[in-house]
């Protein structure tokens, strides 16, 4: 991840194509140990493609992604069962409160 960082930060900083020893610099101006084969292997998987065009790619690639969570609902169900959804997290935080204070032991016992 340190070395597709770097790679981006060099390319926001106008380096259009940063080089290996480019990332290694800027690796090695904070303190970060520098694996080379990690560091060709970056390269290597971005050659010949474009920054804008890997970032449209996996946009794509996680909005298959499920993001999981309780009380997901579709986008048409949405507007229908949000008062529902607002009542049971409402629910929740009663029971949460209602939990909570009785531990066993009080605070100025």
């Amino acid at each position: 991840m340190k070395y597709l960082a770097a790679y981006l930060l060099l390319q926001q900083g106008g380096n259009a194509s940063p080089s290996a020893a480019d990332i290694s610099a800027v690796l090695e101006s904070v303190g970060a140990e520098v694996e080379q084969d990690k560091l060709s292997l970056l390269l290597t998987s971005l050659e010949g493609k474009s920054v804008e065009e890997l970032i449209a790619e996996g946009s794509l690639k996680l909005a298959s992604v499920p993001s999981g969570g309780a009380g997901v609902a579709s986008s048409g169900a949405a507007a229908s069962s949000g008062a529902a959804a607002e009542e049971a997290a409402e629910e929740v935080v009663e029971e949460k409160e209602e939990s909570d204070d009785d531990m066993g032991f009080g605070l100025f016992d």
